[in-house]
């Protein structure tokens, strides 16, 4: 079987053909940080405007690398929700144009479901499993029971961590996205430079809390009068990697923490992480290292399947697929949706 798989719902327009759920023969992933870069962030109007640009051209790009044509398609997969509503509209109406010309059944994917499936492309993982999905927009513990049935443990009580990181680096004058470069800047760092809050909100709670590790930087800033942005403060230019690797421990060790929490509190054996952040290499590597002080499996996606991309909604698509999933062509995009909630034509658009 081959799934035509199209993800749309932030800023990477992507298409990718998958074999059978687990063999990519495609995955073409088209960015838009330069748009955005001197934003600040995503802009939805002109994330969606590049949207309708080039999702044709990527589709046919996915196509092109995995030898294939439209008239091999056996299956389209595509996410409807959570997501910026107008990006999610263009994969989501592009995706129905051609189930419907060329009688093509199509299955939406639940952008989360994405994201804990992604590692299945690369190895499997047996259930029951915990899942830490940490990105731009998502920070959540997830109990993964089997393909489709899910419980939140903890989410995000505020910012996510990549929107954490996003801002932290924005105010410490790096740009954006900051995520990848406060990555390589920390390692050159003094992670003790600062001492940063470690929220953990009340005793057992799994739930995050960023917001506050982001104002903590700010102040730290404001008190050295080094102020938000950078502004040609020598300070400032001297200790950025300490700034950044302090801000970085703080960020990872309650991740940890948290995770390291939901592996004892329910018994679980392995964990997956995903999502953008989950290529932070020192996440990656202390999340390894307490799970192997613990003898529990620890699997991680490459980095390419770590960011927003097709091959993952395929792969999700293929499986719920076979276990009976169609979706009817008036399913709508939804900006909000829980992880697990069935779709609906009438989820809501905003």
């Amino acid at each position: 079987m081959l799934c035509l798989g199209i993800e749309t719902s932030c800023d990477e327009t992507s298409a990718a053909v998958v074999e059978d759920g687990r063999k990519i023969r495609s995955n073409i992933i088209a960015s838009q940080v330069d748009i955005h870069r001197k934003y600040g962030g995503v802009v939805p109007e002109l994330a969606s405007r590049r949207h309708v640009e080039q999702i044709s051209q990527v589709v046919d790009l996915a196509f092109e690398e995995a030898g294939v044509s439209l008239q091999n398609i056996d299956l389209i997969g595509v996410t409807y929700a959570p997501g910026l509503v107008g990006a999610l509209l263009v994969g989501l109406s592009f995706a129905k144009a051609v189930a419907f010309s060329c009688g093509i059944p199509f299955v939406g994917v639940h952008h989360l479901q994405g994201h804990i499936h992604a590692i299945s492309l690369e190895q499997e993982v047996p259930y029951p499993f915990l899942s830490l999905v940490v990105s731009g927009g998502h920070t959540e513990l997830i109990h993964v029971r089997q393909f489709g049935d899910y419980t939140i443990l903890g989410k995000t009580r505020d910012d996510a961590v990549g929107e954490a990181f996003d801002k932290v680096a924005k105010i410490m004058g790096l740009g954006y996205p900051g995520g990848p470069v406060l990555d390589v800047l920390a390692e050159e760092g003094d992670p003790h430079f600062a001492e940063f809050p470690r929220s953990m909100l009340s005793a057992g709670s799994l739930d995050f809390s960023f917001s506050g590790l982001k104002t903590a930087v700010l102040n730290f800033l404001l008190k050295n009068g080094w102020g938000p942005g950078g502004e040609g403060t020598a300070g400032l230019r001297e200790h950025l990697a300490d700034i950044a690797a302090s801000f970085q421990e703080a960020a990872v060790q309650v991740l940890v923490d948290k995770a390291m929490m939901a592996l004892e509190t329910y018994g679980f054996e392995r964990m997956v992480l995903s999502g953008g952040v989950a290529s932070n290499r020192r996440l990656r590597k202390r999340l390894k290292e307490e799970s192997d002080k613990r003898g529990i499996g620890f699997f991680a996606p490459s980095p390419i399947l770590c960011t927003d991309n097709g091959a993952m909604i395929a792969a999700v698509a293929t499986s719920a697929f076979r276990m009976g999933r169609q979706d009817r062509l008036d399913l709508n995009a939804a900006a909000c949706l829980p992880l697990g909630h069935p779709p609906d034509k009438d989820d809501a658009m905003g």
